[in-house]
């Protein structure tokens, strides 16, 4: 062979590796690892089972893969009776790494006390995690974390198929009961928990399971819960059930009047909820009809439980939107802006003047701190590994909203089943799924009363992810634990 074949032969066989390696995550695949942790002072056992499961189409092949994390514990148990929380975070379009390395699972992410990040960045056991009652499986969207479509040569992948509130509860629930009985889940009493966007997801979920599945649930847990039914609706009623997130977080930043700011938080909400309903609704029902004094009143009032001023709040005619409330409520103290999910955070904007923030100081800091984390978390920990980019929100829109039902489907599964409870978490600083919005939420599920015994509600001192406060973290936790043993069966009939 001469001196110009070789080298020509070995660009070809370079060329052709370099050309033959694609960027795809595996369709079907598992990382098992063993672990163990302490909560609660019990020594907990457990396995990690990290990878992909398919999402079928009618035809029995892949359309899509979903990437998971399934925490089993191990030790002085009986894995049939354990329950099973399958977890959820929103967007839509978010991946399932905010709950899984923050709030329930054994690990949780490197931060201090309040939720600001930290470095070095990454993680360390979470002695309040819910392993030691409940198994737990995080599941990623297509588009988030590592879930991807499937494409084929012979069928374009439908956006359709996946990216709208009643396609994306389609598809989990058929992926979650491929799930279910890969795992021999089915015996196990199983719980629903889904954070903002997942709170609509999980809600058409619990019917779906039920009704299409014949998979029936204990309990669902709506974490700060987004209602797209109540939050589109006229100002006369989304504009008053977000007004008492206003007072608590100009308790917060200290802007209230004295005889509100002396007092405890808990002690002045229930004020500024009851202005809410019984004044401020009807007044902005009225419209442009109400009369200039009961107008300069209700303004009064508004300004006493906002911090912000009664001429401020004329101009806006009773109804203050909240991005102007995260950048009035400072801008004649510091300058500073408020944080949309957290109102706790302060961001710094181009200039004082304007309508809005320039960004959500709080979500720049949770991808601050989330993402080294995560990434670090799954490949040296779960020892899963993979050049596909880990999605903190993955492409999906536009999202399909039509036909969203969600609050109406959750009522149906509730009554369909004696054993299905909720449980509802807010924090009280949340500035985009308010607390008083999730509580008028659980209040409009049921309007026949009927089924209120099986509704709770916590709220907490944080805010949208109020699991990042360290306190809350213990808190909300233990709140999710006693209703898991709560909702049990104990060997009761489901009948009423």
């Amino acid at each position: 062979m001469n001196k110009i074949a070789v080298p020509f032969l070995v660009f070809l066989c370079v060329t052709h590796f370099l050309t033959a390696q694609t960027r795809t995550i595996p369709t079907d695949t598992t990382v098992v690892t063993k672990h163990s942790t302490v909560i609660n002072g019990i020594k907990i056992q457990y396995t990690a089972t990290t990878g992909t499961q398919p999402v079928w189409d009618k035809e029995g092949n892949a359309k899509a893969t979903l990437f998971y994390t399934y925490y089993k514990r191990t030790n002085n148990v009986q894995t049939a009776r354990r329950p099973l929380v399958m977890s959820f975070n929103g967007g839509p379009g978010s991946a399932s790494v905010w709950m899984h390395l923050a709030y329930t699972g054994p690990n949780v992410l490197n931060i201090d006390d309040e939720g600001y990040p930290v470095q070095p960045y990454g993680y360390h056991k979470n002695e309040h995690s819910i392993l030691d009652v409940a198994d737990i499986v995080y599941i990623n969207p297509v588009n988030t974390g590592y879930s991807r479509t499937v494409p084929r040569k012979e069928k374009k992948v439908n956006k359709a198929d996946f990216f709208g509130v009643n396609a994306d509860i389609n598809y989990l629930a058929e992926w979650l009961t491929t799930f279910v009985t890969r795992n021999n889940r089915w015996s196990s009493p199983k719980y629903l928990i889904g954070e903002s966007y997942g709170g609509t997801r999980v809600s058409g979920l619990a019917h779906r399971l039920q009704s299409s599945q014949w998979m029936y649930l204990n309990g669902v847990i709506l974490v700060s819960p987004a209602d797209y039914g109540a939050r589109k609706s006229d100002n006369a009623v989304s504009s008053p059930i977000d007004f008492p997130y206003f007072t608590a977080a100009a308790w917060y930043h200290k802007m209230l009047a004295p005889e509100l700011q002396n007092k405890d938080l808990l002690d002045i909400l229930p004020e500024s909820e009851h202005f809410a309903i019984n004044s401020l609704m009807p007044a902005i029902a009225k419209g442009g009809f109400i009369s200039d004094e009961e107008k300069s009143q209700i303004a009064e009032k508004m300004a006493f439980y906002t911090g912000v001023s009664k001429k401020v709040i004329l101009q806006h005619n009773l109804v203050l939107p909240n991005r102007f409330f995260w950048k009035e409520l400072l801008r004649n103290k510091t300058g500073q802006t408020i944080g949309r999910l957290d109102s706790r955070y302060l961001g710094i904007d181009r200039k004082e003047a304007g309508d809005a923030p320039d960004y959500s100081a709080e979500l720049t800091s949770w991808l601050h701190s989330f993402t080294p984390a995560i990434n670090h978390y799954i490949r040296t920990h779960l020892k899963f590994k993979t050049d596909v980019k880990y999605n903190m929100f993955g492409p999906v829109r536009p999202w399909n909203m039509r036909n969203n039902n969600t609050r109406e489907e959750l009522r149906k599964a509730v009554a369909q089943n004696p054993y299905l409870q909720l449980l509802f978490q807010a924090g009280y600083y949340d500035g985009a799924t308010t607390y008083f919005n999730t509580k008028y939420t659980m209040w409009q599920i049921d309007p026949s009363g009927k089924l209120k015994d099986r509704m709770h509600f916590k709220g907490y001192r944080s805010g949208h992810m109020m699991y990042l406060r360290k306190a809350d973290l213990k808190t909300a936790n233990e709140d999710i634990r006693n209703f898991i043993k709560a909702s049990a069966s104990k060997g009761k009939a489901a009948k009423y």
